[in-house]
Protein backbone atom coordinates (compact mmCIF):
# COMPACT_ATOMS: atom_id res chain seq x y z
CA UNK A 1 0.00 0.00 0.00
CA UNK A 2 1.19 3.59 -0.82
CA UNK A 3 1.91 5.98 1.77
CA UNK A 4 -0.57 8.28 1.46
CA UNK A 5 -3.38 5.50 1.20
CA UNK A 6 -2.07 4.29 3.86
CA UNK A 7 -2.01 7.33 6.84
CA UNK A 8 -5.48 8.00 5.14
CA UNK A 9 -6.77 4.42 6.25
CA UNK A 10 -4.42 3.38 9.22
CA UNK A 11 -6.21 2.05 12.13
CA UNK A 12 -9.55 3.00 11.19
CA UNK A 13 -12.66 0.88 10.38
CA UNK A 14 -16.14 2.28 10.17
CA UNK A 15 -18.01 2.17 13.42
CA UNK A 16 -20.03 -1.14 13.43
CA UNK A 17 -23.10 -0.01 15.60
CA UNK A 18 -23.76 3.40 13.12
CA UNK A 19 -21.46 2.69 9.72
CA UNK A 20 -19.64 6.27 11.32
CA UNK A 21 -16.18 6.50 8.95
CA UNK A 22 -14.79 8.15 11.57
CA UNK A 23 -13.66 6.23 14.85
CA UNK A 24 -15.96 7.41 17.72
CA UNK A 25 -14.58 9.37 20.50
CA UNK A 26 -15.55 6.87 23.20
CA UNK A 27 -15.76 9.32 26.31
CA UNK A 28 -15.68 6.64 28.87
CA UNK A 29 -14.32 5.56 31.84
CA UNK A 30 -15.17 1.93 32.80
CA UNK A 31 -17.45 -0.20 30.52
CA UNK A 32 -20.31 -2.63 31.97
CA UNK A 33 -19.74 -6.09 31.68
CA UNK A 34 -22.42 -9.24 31.29
CA UNK A 35 -21.07 -10.71 34.46
CA UNK A 36 -17.48 -10.87 36.33
CA UNK A 37 -14.42 -10.99 34.50
CA UNK A 38 -17.34 -11.73 31.01
CA UNK A 39 -16.61 -8.35 28.88
CA UNK A 40 -16.24 -7.33 25.19
CA UNK A 41 -12.61 -7.00 25.27
CA UNK A 42 -12.47 -3.49 27.71
CA UNK A 43 -13.06 -3.41 31.17
CA UNK A 44 -11.44 -0.09 32.66
CA UNK A 45 -9.92 2.90 30.43
CA UNK A 46 -6.78 2.76 31.37
CA UNK A 47 -6.26 -0.40 30.04
CA UNK A 48 -8.41 -0.48 26.67
CA UNK A 49 -10.00 2.29 24.70
CA UNK A 50 -11.59 1.60 21.63
CA UNK A 51 -10.88 5.38 20.07
CA UNK A 52 -6.96 4.39 21.38
CA UNK A 53 -6.84 1.49 19.58
CA UNK A 54 -7.69 2.10 16.22
CA UNK A 55 -5.10 4.72 17.18
CA UNK A 56 -2.35 2.21 18.37
CA UNK A 57 -3.14 0.56 14.93
CA UNK A 58 -2.69 2.99 13.02
CA UNK A 59 1.06 3.88 15.00
CA UNK A 60 1.70 0.61 14.29
CA UNK A 61 0.92 0.46 10.03
CA UNK A 62 2.48 4.05 9.38
CA UNK A 63 5.81 2.59 10.73
CA UNK A 64 5.83 -0.61 9.46
CA UNK A 65 5.39 -2.43 12.93
CA UNK A 66 3.38 -4.83 14.43
CA UNK A 67 2.58 -3.13 17.38
CA UNK A 68 1.94 0.60 18.62
CA UNK A 69 1.16 1.70 21.99
CA UNK A 70 0.20 5.61 22.82
CA UNK A 71 1.22 7.75 25.66
CA UNK A 72 0.07 11.25 27.50
CA UNK A 73 3.48 12.40 26.24
CA UNK A 74 6.86 11.48 24.17
CA UNK A 75 8.20 12.11 27.35
CA UNK A 76 5.79 9.58 28.76
CA UNK A 77 6.78 7.36 25.94
CA UNK A 78 10.45 7.62 26.98
CA UNK A 79 9.57 6.71 30.39
CA UNK A 80 7.96 3.95 29.49
CA UNK A 81 10.99 2.04 27.72
CA UNK A 82 13.46 3.49 30.36
CA UNK A 83 11.20 1.45 32.99
CA UNK A 84 12.31 -1.55 31.10
CA UNK A 85 15.59 -1.85 32.90
CA UNK A 86 16.78 -2.36 36.23
CA UNK A 87 19.39 -0.73 38.60
CA UNK A 88 23.05 -1.48 37.38
CA UNK A 89 21.81 -1.43 33.56
CA UNK A 90 23.63 1.17 31.61
CA UNK A 91 22.26 3.02 28.72
CA UNK A 92 24.51 4.34 25.85
CA UNK A 93 22.46 7.95 24.48
CA UNK A 94 23.29 10.88 21.78
CA UNK A 95 25.55 13.54 23.29
CA UNK A 96 23.51 15.79 21.23
CA UNK A 97 19.45 15.48 22.27
CA UNK A 98 16.23 16.59 22.91
CA UNK A 99 16.91 18.34 26.46
CA UNK A 100 13.69 16.90 27.77
CA UNK A 101 15.04 13.22 26.92
CA UNK A 102 18.71 14.50 28.71
CA UNK A 103 16.45 16.21 32.26
CA UNK A 104 14.77 12.73 32.40
CA UNK A 105 17.71 10.47 32.17
CA UNK A 106 19.64 12.24 34.65
CA UNK A 107 17.64 14.04 36.73
CA UNK A 108 15.06 11.28 37.72
CA UNK A 109 16.48 8.01 36.58
CA UNK A 110 20.35 7.93 37.37
CA UNK A 111 19.28 8.11 40.98
CA UNK A 112 17.37 4.62 40.31
CA UNK A 113 20.53 3.12 39.94
CA UNK A 114 20.50 3.14 36.29
CA UNK A 115 23.83 4.77 34.09
CA UNK A 116 24.09 6.83 31.14
CA UNK A 117 26.90 7.16 28.28
CA UNK A 118 26.73 9.94 26.41
CA UNK A 119 28.64 9.92 23.32
CA UNK A 120 28.34 11.63 19.49
CA UNK A 121 26.80 8.55 17.83
CA UNK A 122 27.39 10.22 14.12
CA UNK A 123 30.04 8.21 14.52
CA UNK A 124 29.00 4.61 14.96
CA UNK A 125 32.30 3.06 16.06
CA UNK A 126 32.15 5.36 19.38
CA UNK A 127 28.98 3.07 20.51
CA UNK A 128 30.76 -0.08 19.47
CA UNK A 129 34.14 1.13 21.26
CA UNK A 130 31.92 1.90 24.75
CA UNK A 131 29.18 -0.77 24.60
CA UNK A 132 30.00 -3.48 27.16
CA UNK A 133 28.00 -6.25 28.78
CA UNK A 134 26.16 -3.78 31.05
CA UNK A 135 24.61 -1.86 27.94
CA UNK A 136 21.13 -2.59 27.66
CA UNK A 137 19.85 0.01 25.42
CA UNK A 138 21.27 2.18 22.92
CA UNK A 139 19.12 5.84 22.46
CA UNK A 140 19.69 7.93 19.52
CA UNK A 141 18.03 10.29 17.88
CA UNK A 142 18.03 11.24 13.99
CA UNK A 143 17.99 13.75 13.16
CA UNK A 144 19.02 15.29 16.43
CA UNK A 145 17.32 17.89 18.11
CA UNK A 146 18.59 20.94 16.96
CA UNK A 147 21.51 20.37 15.39
CA UNK A 148 20.28 18.26 12.85
CA UNK A 149 23.41 15.14 13.43
CA UNK A 150 22.38 12.24 11.66
CA UNK A 151 23.46 8.50 12.75
CA UNK A 152 23.07 5.70 10.95
CA UNK A 153 20.38 3.57 12.26
CA UNK A 154 21.32 0.22 10.11
CA UNK A 155 25.09 0.23 11.59
CA UNK A 156 23.64 0.66 15.00
CA UNK A 157 21.26 -1.85 15.27
CA UNK A 158 24.04 -4.45 14.35
CA UNK A 159 25.92 -3.23 16.58
CA UNK A 160 23.07 -3.32 19.23
CA UNK A 161 21.93 -7.14 18.38
CA UNK A 162 25.34 -8.45 18.58
CA UNK A 163 26.10 -6.78 22.39
CA UNK A 164 22.39 -7.91 22.86
CA UNK A 165 20.81 -4.54 23.62
CA UNK A 166 17.77 -2.78 22.76
CA UNK A 167 18.40 0.19 20.19
CA UNK A 168 15.37 2.57 20.32
CA UNK A 169 15.28 5.52 17.61
CA UNK A 170 13.41 8.99 18.23
CA UNK A 171 11.81 9.75 14.81
CA UNK A 172 10.14 12.83 15.67
CA UNK A 173 11.99 14.91 13.72
CA UNK A 174 11.81 12.79 10.56
CA UNK A 175 8.32 11.77 11.03
CA UNK A 176 7.20 8.01 9.57
CA UNK A 177 6.76 9.61 5.94
CA UNK A 178 10.47 10.31 6.30
CA UNK A 179 11.98 7.32 8.16
CA UNK A 180 11.43 4.20 9.42
CA UNK A 181 13.64 2.79 11.90
CA UNK A 182 12.40 -0.69 12.69
CA UNK A 183 13.22 -1.30 8.75
CA UNK A 184 16.38 -0.57 9.38
CA UNK A 185 16.83 -2.56 12.73
CA UNK A 186 15.74 -0.54 15.91
CA UNK A 187 13.69 -2.94 17.94
CA UNK A 188 11.51 0.83 19.29
CA UNK A 189 10.43 3.57 17.55
CA UNK A 190 9.20 6.32 19.33
CA UNK A 191 7.57 9.86 18.33
CA UNK A 192 6.39 12.73 20.35
CA UNK A 193 3.37 12.76 18.31
CA UNK A 194 2.56 15.58 19.69
CA UNK A 195 4.98 16.89 16.57
CA UNK A 196 4.55 15.85 13.23
CA UNK A 197 1.80 13.15 13.59
CA UNK A 198 -0.84 15.60 15.45
CA UNK A 199 0.33 17.93 13.31
CA UNK A 200 -1.92 21.05 14.46
CA UNK A 201 -0.40 22.15 17.83
CA UNK A 202 -3.20 20.96 19.72
CA UNK A 203 -2.50 17.56 21.15
CA UNK A 204 0.09 16.25 23.40
CA UNK A 205 0.85 12.56 22.94
CA UNK A 206 3.53 10.20 22.51
CA UNK A 207 3.84 6.63 20.53
CA UNK A 208 6.33 3.31 20.63
CA UNK A 209 5.92 1.00 17.96
CA UNK A 210 7.67 -2.12 17.38
CA UNK A 211 7.55 -5.85 16.45
CA UNK A 212 8.52 -8.44 19.10
CA UNK A 213 5.71 -9.39 20.75
CA UNK A 214 7.47 -9.71 23.87
CA UNK A 215 8.60 -6.63 23.95
CA UNK A 216 5.22 -5.42 23.31
CA UNK A 217 3.49 -7.28 26.34
CA UNK A 218 6.60 -5.77 28.54
CA UNK A 219 5.71 -2.39 27.58
CA UNK A 220 1.89 -2.68 27.54
CA UNK A 221 2.31 -3.76 31.03
CA UNK A 222 4.32 -0.59 32.14
CA UNK A 223 1.73 1.50 30.36
CA UNK A 224 -1.22 -0.13 32.24
CA UNK A 225 0.38 -0.05 35.49
CA UNK A 226 1.90 3.51 35.33
CA UNK A 227 -0.97 5.25 33.54
CA UNK A 228 0.69 7.51 31.63
CA UNK A 229 -2.21 7.17 28.77
CA UNK A 230 -4.24 9.30 26.66
CA UNK A 231 -7.54 10.62 26.35
CA UNK A 232 -9.66 9.63 23.53
CA UNK A 233 -10.23 13.14 22.17
CA UNK A 234 -6.61 13.32 22.11
CA UNK A 235 -6.07 9.93 20.45
CA UNK A 236 -9.03 11.11 18.22
CA UNK A 237 -7.02 14.48 17.34
CA UNK A 238 -3.76 11.70 16.47
CA UNK A 239 -6.14 9.80 14.15
CA UNK A 240 -6.80 13.00 12.23
CA UNK A 241 -3.57 14.44 12.03
CA UNK A 242 -2.41 11.28 10.69
CA UNK A 243 -4.85 10.95 7.78
CA UNK A 244 -3.07 14.64 6.30
CA UNK A 245 0.85 13.72 7.35
CA UNK A 246 1.86 13.05 3.89
CA UNK A 247 0.53 16.16 2.49
CA UNK A 248 1.76 18.08 5.12
CA UNK A 249 5.51 16.62 5.18
CA UNK A 250 5.94 16.97 1.50
CA UNK A 251 5.18 21.27 1.73
CA UNK A 252 7.46 20.98 5.28
CA UNK A 253 10.23 19.74 3.04
CA UNK A 254 9.52 22.02 0.27
CA UNK A 255 9.53 25.14 2.36
CA UNK A 256 12.36 23.70 4.58
CA UNK A 257 14.54 23.27 1.47
CA UNK A 258 13.65 26.74 -0.15
CA UNK A 259 14.51 28.47 3.54
CA UNK A 260 17.53 26.16 4.13
CA UNK A 261 19.21 27.64 1.10
CA UNK A 262 17.88 31.09 1.52
CA UNK A 263 19.40 31.22 5.05
CA UNK A 264 22.65 29.33 3.57
CA UNK A 265 23.00 32.73 1.29
CA UNK A 266 21.70 35.56 3.93
CA UNK A 267 25.16 37.79 4.04
CA UNK A 268 24.52 38.24 7.86
CA UNK A 269 23.52 33.97 8.88
CA UNK A 270 27.41 32.43 9.57
CA UNK A 271 25.76 28.76 9.47
CA UNK A 272 22.78 26.52 8.97
CA UNK A 273 22.16 23.17 9.99
CA UNK A 274 19.91 21.13 7.86
CA UNK A 275 20.84 17.83 6.60
CA UNK A 276 19.70 18.12 3.09
CA UNK A 277 22.57 20.55 2.36
CA UNK A 278 25.31 17.80 0.40
CA UNK A 279 27.81 18.59 2.06
CA UNK A 280 26.87 18.12 5.46
CA UNK A 281 28.65 15.63 7.45
CA UNK A 282 25.76 13.06 7.29
CA UNK A 283 24.10 13.87 3.93
CA UNK A 284 25.34 10.48 2.81
CA UNK A 285 23.47 8.24 5.27
CA UNK A 286 20.07 10.84 5.23
CA UNK A 287 20.31 9.59 1.25
CA UNK A 288 20.15 6.17 2.41
CA UNK A 289 17.75 5.82 5.28
CA UNK A 290 15.32 8.80 4.36
CA UNK A 291 13.07 10.21 2.05
CA UNK A 292 13.12 13.53 2.00
CA UNK A 293 14.92 16.29 4.87
CA UNK A 294 12.05 17.49 6.32
CA UNK A 295 11.15 21.17 8.04
CA UNK A 296 13.57 21.34 11.01
CA UNK A 297 17.09 23.89 10.70
CA UNK A 298 18.94 25.92 13.00
CA UNK A 299 20.84 28.61 12.54
CA UNK A 300 23.74 31.12 13.86
CA UNK A 301 23.98 34.25 12.68
CA UNK A 302 27.94 36.80 12.15
CA UNK A 303 26.85 38.73 14.68
CA UNK A 304 26.73 35.53 17.21
CA UNK A 305 25.53 37.63 20.43
CA UNK A 306 22.71 36.36 22.39
CA UNK A 307 21.24 39.76 22.45
CA UNK A 308 21.17 39.82 18.59
CA UNK A 309 19.81 36.50 18.57
CA UNK A 310 17.02 37.36 20.78
CA UNK A 311 16.48 40.50 18.73
CA UNK A 312 15.52 38.09 15.86
CA UNK A 313 13.61 35.14 17.88
CA UNK A 314 11.46 38.66 19.01
CA UNK A 315 10.99 40.01 15.34
CA UNK A 316 9.20 37.98 13.75
CA UNK A 317 5.46 38.28 12.56
CA UNK A 318 4.36 34.38 10.62
CA UNK A 319 6.95 32.40 12.68
CA UNK A 320 5.88 32.32 16.27
CA UNK A 321 7.84 31.99 19.10
CA UNK A 322 6.95 28.89 21.07
CA UNK A 323 8.19 25.70 22.40
CA UNK A 324 7.82 22.83 20.31
CA UNK A 325 7.51 21.92 16.37
CA UNK A 326 5.97 19.89 13.61
CA UNK A 327 2.46 22.00 13.56
CA UNK A 328 1.22 23.27 10.00
CA UNK A 329 2.42 27.07 11.65
CA UNK A 330 6.03 27.95 11.36
CA UNK A 331 8.11 28.67 14.86
CA UNK A 332 10.88 30.19 15.88
CA UNK A 333 13.21 29.02 19.28
CA UNK A 334 16.03 29.51 21.38
CA UNK A 335 17.04 26.50 22.24
CA UNK A 336 19.53 27.21 25.15
CA UNK A 337 16.57 29.02 26.91
CA UNK A 338 13.98 26.83 25.80
CA UNK A 339 13.97 23.26 24.62
CA UNK A 340 17.58 22.76 26.05
CA UNK A 341 17.60 24.99 29.10
CA UNK A 342 17.75 21.63 31.28
CA UNK A 343 20.95 21.08 29.44
CA UNK A 344 24.03 22.37 31.40
CA UNK A 345 25.17 25.30 29.90
CA UNK A 346 28.90 23.32 29.62
CA UNK A 347 27.48 20.49 27.69
CA UNK A 348 25.45 22.44 25.54
CA UNK A 349 28.69 24.20 24.29
CA UNK A 350 30.89 21.36 24.28
CA UNK A 351 28.26 19.63 21.89
CA UNK A 352 28.04 22.56 19.55
CA UNK A 353 24.70 24.21 21.01
CA UNK A 354 25.29 27.57 21.24
CA UNK A 355 24.08 30.50 23.59
CA UNK A 356 23.04 32.18 20.08
CA UNK A 357 21.81 29.26 18.21
CA UNK A 358 18.51 29.70 16.73
CA UNK A 359 15.86 26.66 16.01
CA UNK A 360 12.92 26.86 12.96
CA UNK A 361 10.49 24.36 12.29
CA UNK A 362 9.14 25.82 8.90
CA UNK A 363 5.11 25.44 8.48
CA UNK A 364 3.12 24.54 5.64
CA UNK A 365 2.24 28.84 4.42
CA UNK A 366 3.70 30.40 1.97
CA UNK A 367 7.74 30.15 1.55
CA UNK A 368 7.27 33.94 0.34
CA UNK A 369 5.89 35.02 3.41
CA UNK A 370 7.95 32.88 5.66
CA UNK A 371 11.51 34.44 4.04
CA UNK A 372 10.21 37.71 4.17
CA UNK A 373 9.52 37.61 7.80
CA UNK A 374 13.05 35.91 8.58
CA UNK A 375 14.79 38.36 6.23
CA UNK A 376 12.99 41.07 7.98
CA UNK A 377 13.45 39.67 11.65
CA UNK A 378 17.57 39.20 10.69
CA UNK A 379 17.72 43.17 9.04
Amino acid sequence: MKLATKYIHAGTEPDPSTGAIMTPIYQTSTYVQEAPGVNKGYEYARSQNPTRKALEEAYAQIENGKFGLAFSSGVAATDAVIKLLEPGDEVIAANDMYGGTYRLFTKIFEKFGISFRYVDTTNTDNIATVISAKTKLVWIETPTNPLMNITDIKAVAAITKQAGALLCVDNTFASPYLQNPLDLGADIVMHSATKYLGGHSDVIQGCLVMNDATLREKLYFIQKSCGAVPGPMDCFLVLRGIKTLHIRMQRHCENGEKMANFLRNHPKVEKVYWCGFTDHPGYAVASQQMRGFGGMMSFTLKDDSVENARRVLSSTHVFALAESLGGVESLINHPASMTHASIPREERIKNGLSDSLIRLSVGIEDIDDLIADINAAIG
